[in-house]
């Protein structure tokens, strides 16, 4: 730093911290650390700080908070939460040196840290420990008596990547222990929450601090990103009969050259620089790594792509993160979402999105991986896989939607637009390990003491009422997670102290399960599922059309059967739950006429084709569209309203599914109208509970303990969590009534209409 920076926030930092900005090299504190650290330095209130990848959001916190360390009379504690133990690795790397000089110890703390280091810490009790919520539920269950002890020097807690934690389980589960922590200490900590990506900074407040008292101060960086570059490529899958294997299935032997036509051109434009290549699924991640892997080994070269996913051992995932790391040879990672948040890889060249990403916000964050070096622009470089448009073709291949979500998304990003998170799940789920945990730490608890500390005012579970609390726990008494004591203390019951005993407790969450896909005992592969499923409806599994005959939520199992005819489904299990906000986008997109720079030939010709296809279908005034068998009921609304309006049709004897951007419905024998007149029914009577809209739902049990929730506290959870009745009944009742009736229909197309998409 130079002697013309006259940076007053510089000035405010202990001066070893000052040495060490000098040491560095910095030539000017960031926006974000300019107008943090006036903030925090005093240690008297809660600050959320927004900005870019590698915008020094961490600095930001830890400067001020290690010099109000420093000038403590006493030792302090800084507490840094973090959703990932490689990012608390890698924040111990970053710390480390500086605290050092500060003579400040860190303590990283997870699961892989040795006992002796978590020993050290408890004797000691000061300076910054990095923690997992996991291993904070740990410190809670198993050292209850000494809480108080172990954090009563906290001065401030730091929650990384804050956008991760809202609306999710482990989200709930942190807010439950800081509010616990801060329960036992008696007084407020401080709370510090860093993100890179906020949709929505109120509600982030809030999540930070929930309840009454000052509101959480809001910093947002000033600081532009890098320049974005963009680049979408389209490949279309031939349409040509498979040959058929020796069992009489299909081969997918068409997917496996698309996918190597785009593996090769990856090979020739990825190689010799860093990056990260985003397929949807990790069944994607393992093929497109094989293809690349193969290409290598074919071309003599040594290996440049590693793979890196959640079902991965530790070790291989290391290797990945060191070869990205390591300056002397390039390095990709083809990877799901373990590698989008703050993990430090070093720079990236450039991110490969195949097919749309699962949110405008992943995207984003996932882009902050690239452009990090001054003067480099961030590169998007996306693939847009299409089916060719035969006679069989669904409403999906025709609308080209994959692409058109591409391009909705990529639009919605240059406007600075990504998805709020839904932070007003009830999460019963985790209520329930909150339970059984407070019980571990306190020994025991009334059902009063353990309503006030969770549910009640500001509390963390604060919608939930005091009978559905007493519901809930006489229903854990009878799955034997709870019992009560003659003096009406609540303890753990037979299994709930069999669960609280083992360290898998810790974890609000599951490990991401998917479906065993079954046909007649053979096994045809897993499927995620992320939405509510119904015995008698059609998926799409492994390029075929099955029809769901049973449903064993114990096992994880769907048993189908082969089913031909009609237009294949929409519902293939699916990358994540859609706003309505990118389906506005996607039929503002189908409805206007110019180019989108950023697609190359084949991609722009899947928009024109789309385009034309929404023109001849009259789909800017059409809500019905037949499908020989089946009916798409079009909304152009996100998947939580598309999915109320297939239960408000379930309610009606309809079997009705999800189907991008409208609702499938069979029609089993009943004409459209009879359709139509189920939904203006359900515009005509009050909405209903979700109670009743979802009582004949099957699985609903997407959260880790929703297996132990009596079935109308599961069915109110999942409606929460994934259903926005508001929006739904607002659809329905803006329905044009007159126009519909008038049979506003658009049909499947005939042989004749399709020549004109080619």
């Amino acid at each position: 730093m130079s002697e013309e920076i006259t940076s007053t926030a510089f000035f405010l930092l202990d001066e070893r911290i000052q040495r060490f900005i000098w040491a560095q090299g910095w030539e000017a504190l960031r926006d974000a650390q300019e107008r943090a650290i006036p903030l925090l330095i005093k240690g008297d209130c809660d600050v959320i700080i927004a900005a870019a990848t590698a915008a020094g959001k961490t600095e930001a916190a830890f400067f001020p908070a290690l010099t109000h360390l420093l000038a403590l009379k006493e030792p302090g504690l800084i507490v840094y939460v973090s959703p990932l133990k490689a990012l608390i690795n890698d924040q111990f790397g970053r710390l480390d040196l500086l605290c050092e000089l500060l003579e400040v110890p860190v303590w990283p703390w997870h699961g892989d840290i040795s006992s002796s280091t978590k020993t050290r810490f408890l004797s000691k009790r000061e300076g910054v420990l990095l923690i997992t919520p996991e291993s904070m539920e740990a410190l809670l269950c198993n050292r209850g008596s000494s809480v108080s002890a172990v954090f009563e020097r906290t001065a401030f807690f730091i929650i990384d990547e804050l956008h991760a934690f809202i609306g999710s389980e482990r989200g709930k589960q942190m807010q439950s222990l800081l509010h616990r922590i801060e329960t036992n200490l008696g007084r407020r900590v401080p709370r510090i929450g860093l993100s890179a990506t906020l949709g929505d900074m109120q509600l982030a407040a809030s999540f930070l601090r929930p309840g009454n008292g000052p509101a959480p101060i809001l910093i947002e960086s000033r600081e532009s990103g890098a320049e974005l570059k963009i680049l979408v490529k389209g490949y279309e899958e031939p349409s040509f009969v498979q040959s058929s294997s020796h069992d009489g299935d299909t081969q997918d032997s068409e997917e496996t050259i698309t996918s190597a036509h785009v593996a090769s051109h990856l090979f020739k434009v990825l190689r010799g620089s860093n990056n990260l290549i985003f397929p949807n699924s990790r069944r994607e991640v393992e093929r497109y790594t094989y293809l690349l892997n193969k290409m290598c080994a074919t071309e003599q070269v040594p290996n440049e792509f590693w793979p890196h996913h959640g079902s991965l051992s530790k070790e291989i995932r290391s290797e990945t993160e060191a070869a990205l790391k390591q300056k002397e040879h390039p390095a990709t990672a083809i990877c799901t979402n373990t590698l989008e948040l703050g993990i430090d890889i070093g720079a990236v060249r450039s991110v490969v999105q195949i097919g749309p990403p699962p949110s405008v916000a992943s995207l984003r964050q996932r882009l902050g991986r690239s452009g990090r070096r001054k003067g480099e622009a961030a590169i998007l470089r996306g693939y847009c896989i299409e089916h060719a448009v035969d006679t069989r073709s669904s409403f999906s291949t025709e609308l080209r939607l994959s692409t058109v979500q591409m391009a909705a998304m990529i639009s919605l990003l240059t406007k600075n637009w990504f998805e709020p998170p839904r932070a007003h799940g009830m999460h019963l789920s985790t209520l329930i390990q909150q339970i059984l945990s407070l019980i571990a730490q306190r020994g025991g608890a009334t059902i009063g003491q353990a309503y006030t500390q969770l549910c009640g005012l500001g509390m963390p579970f604060e919608g939930v009422s005091k009978e559905e609390f007493m519901v809930l726990v006489r229903h854990l008494g009878s799955k034997e997670l709870l019992t009560q004591d003659s003096s009406g203390l609540l303890l753990h019951g037979r299994l709930g102290e069999k669960f609280v005993n083992h360290y898998s407790f810790y974890a609000a969450f599951n490990v991401d399960e998917e479906f065993r896909i079954i046909n007649g005992g053979r096994l045809l592969g897993t499927l995620p599922i992320s939405q509510m499923l119904t015995v008698g409806q059609r998926i799409l599994f492994a390029g075929k059309t099955w029809l769901v005959e049973d449903i064993d939520e114990a096992q994880k199992s769907i048993h189908v059967v082969r089913t031909r005819g009609g237009v294949p489904p929409s519902f293939s299990g699916g990358s994540g739950r859609v706003h309505t906000m990118v389906r506005q986008e996607m039929r503002k997109i189908l409805e206007s006429n110019g180019k989108l720079p950023y697609l190359d030939v084949v991609a722009q010709r899947f928009l024109d084709e789309a385009r034309e296809a929404y023109i001849h279908k009259d789909l800017a005034n059409q809500v019905l569209i037949e499908q020989g068998n089946e009916l798409l009921v079009l909304t152009w609304h996100g998947d939580a309203a598309n999915e109320t309006i297939a239960c408000f049709l379930r309610r009606r004897g309809y079997v009705a599914t999800l189907a991008g951007p409208g609702v499938e419905v069979i029609k089993a024998g009943r004409s459209s109208d009879d359709i139509l007149a189920a939904l203006l029914d359900a515009a005509v009577d009050e909405p209903p509970s979700f109670d009743i809209l979802l009582k004949d739902a099957t699985n609903l049990q997407q959260q880790k303990w929703d297996w132990a929730l009596p079935d109308n506290l599961l069915r109110t959870a999942y409606a929460s969590l994934y259903l926005d009745i508001d929006e739904a009944f607002r659809w329905i009742k803006c329905l044009d009534t007159n126009q519909v009736r008038n049979k506003s229909f658009s049909s499947a197309p005939t042989d004749n209409d399709v020549s004109g998409f080619h």
